[in-house]
């Protein structure tokens, strides 16, 4: 108990001291926001990367879909560094950073309304943040609570309260700056206590191949579609026993992370062109080291089948329980570890829901509706309210939680990404996207979120964000078409941001540097 009572000490003294440090560099918004768009490829990966994972991933997901998929719950973690990592940096990364710096956008909600032209956009976009961002985050509570309970027997409810106090002091201090450096710790954490839990675990069950063949003798029909009898040996085939649903979770969560804010918005802070390339291999790095090791971990929680707490007092599985049980048979050190790791994910993920919806609040709802006329000052005291109050809001959520974990982060990454993924993304490449399809988006992304909750048309709230996502890919394209085009001209215009001469397009380097020195031999021809 003392080892671990330590490490937790030593761990909020450090948060709190980057954030109290951190508050010198958060004098107006965009520094206390975006941390003045200088922010480099380490702390920018990393804040992506531990933005990510939270413990929704470690306790929530890794239990449940390690416990119906098996070994095969890893393609869970590769999905999340390929697609939702690399192929996120490669994409979005450096359009984002040159489109917004173009529109002086600081928040997705901004960005939709000055690139569409339309203030209502950004109104409307704020408060879809704002009420999707709350189930995710008392989601990420509700898991860090219940690994706290089982090191500690430290009531649910306490956890949370103490959780929620330390975030808002670091972030309402520091803001995006203080949530970047803590990151990189936190990050540094995730990845060295990962692959120490990893190895403990597997030693606890005789080795790798000892544990393979315990998993291997599992009976897994019920979960195998069509069921299957004896269905032994499928919790460590290559796709496990329901491939079309482990299909539906990849898509969830490695492409649901193009549509939310709190992840987007770190390529709005990223400094320049080397941050975005480094930056793309460090973050998918860490993706494969932490996702992976998640899902691999979890893969193996039928061998703890018998561990007290895994089971209802019906006899059902209670999933958010598995991977603590797991973990409930390592030394205390490793235990403190963990709790440090776990902890670690969690607080950078609440750190960056609570400011995205602060700031979104701010500036696109409050600053666009019936306080135009706001000052910097005032607006940076508003965002600091405004985490508290977001804070209380998903502490009271948390408190009684109407599903397990995995179910609020589907809802909340369903709805979010379902109507912010397509406009977005393709608001970045296309001149043809209209006005009209991106309320379409918004829509079908906040309108069948809402009624599957209700009726239940897809049982598994995973897939049917799965395929949120995947209709509103098609539908802006669609709606695109037949629907009245924005200005030629002002496109024409604010796509030319990518035609600046530099050594390349600037659609392939951040450098400003470059296109200062180009104009001014331009100016000397002339």
């Amino acid at each position: 108990m003392a080892i671990k009572i330590f490490l937790l000490v030593l761990f909020f003294g450090v948060m709190i001291f980057i954030g109290f440090w951190s508050r010198r560099h958060a004098t107006n918004v965009n520094d206390y926001v975006l941390g003045g768009r200088t922010v480099g490829p380490w702390l920018t990966a990393f804040a992506f990367g531990t933005s990510y994972f939270s413990s929704v991933v470690f306790v929530g997901y890794a239990g449940q879909f390690g416990w119906k998929f098996g070994l095969a719950s890893t393609w869970i973690g590769l999905g999340n560094a390929l697609i939702g990592s690399l192929l996120a940096w490669i994409i979005l990364g450096r359009r984002t950073r040159i489109m917004t710096q173009k529109l002086d956008a600081r928040t997705m909600p901004e960005y939709f309304g000055k690139r569409y032209g339309s203030t209502a956009l950004q109104v409307v976009g704020s408060i879809i943040s704002f009420v999707f961002l709350v189930p995710y985050t008392a989601g990420v509570y509700n898991g860090l609570s219940r690994l706290f309970g089982m090191a500690f027997s430290i009531d649910y409810h306490v956890v949370i309260i103490i959780m929620a106090l330390l975030t808002a002091v670091y972030v309402i201090a520091g803001g995006y700056m203080a949530t970047a450096l803590n990151d990189f710790i936190q990050g540094i954490i995730m990845l060295g206590g990962i692959a120490a839990v990893i190895a403990a675990v597997l030693h606890g069950q005789g080795g790798f191949l000892n544990a393979m063949k315990e998993l291997s003798i599992i009976d897994a029909s019920d979960v195998a579609k069509p069921a299957l009898q004896g269905a032994e040996g499928l919790l460590t085939s290559f796709f496990g026993p329901d491939p079309m649903a482990l299909l539906g979770v990849v898509i969830l969560t490695s492409l649901g992370t193009w549509g939310l804010p709190q992840m987007v918005q770190k390529f709005y802070a990223i400094k320049d062109e080397k941050s975005v390339q480094t930056g793309t291999v460090i973050s998918t790095f860490f993706a494969f080291v932490v996702a992976g090791g998640c899902y691999f971990l979890g893969g193996f929680g039928r061998l703890f089948g018998d561990v007290p707490g895994v089971h209802n007092e019906d006899g059902s599985i209670a999933f958010d329980a598995i991977i603590p049980s797991m973990l409930s048979t390592l030394p205390d050190i490793l235990i403190g570890i963990v709790i440090v790791l776990v902890l670690s994910a969690s607080m950078s993920t609440l750190s960056s829901l609570v400011l995205t919806s602060s700031s979104t609040m701010t500036l696109d709802f409050m600053k666009k509706t019936f306080w135009q006329d706001m000052s910097e000052k005032t607006q940076l005291v508003v965002m600091r309210v405004l985490i508290a109050v977001f804070i209380v809001i998903s502490v009271a959520l948390a408190f009684n939680p109407p599903a397990f974990i995995a179910q609020m982060m589907g809802v909340s990454w369903g709805g979010l990404a379902g109507a912010f993924l397509a406009p977005f993304m393709y608001g970045l490449y296309s001149k043809n996207v209209t006005k009209l399809s991106v309320w379409v988006s918004f829509a079908w992304g906040v309108l069948f979120t809402v009624m599957n909750m209700f009726f239940h048309y897809i049982a598994s709230p995973i897939n049917a964000g799965a395929i949120t996502m995947i209709v509103g890919l098609i539908l802006v394209p669609l709606v695109s078409y037949v629907t009245p085009k924005m200005d030629k001209d002002e496109m024409e215009d604010l796509f030319s941001v990518y035609d600046e001469e530099v050594v390349v397009h600037k659609s392939h380097s951040l450098q400003e540097g470059t296109i200062k020195a180009v104009r001014a031999v331009k100016a000397k021809e002339d």
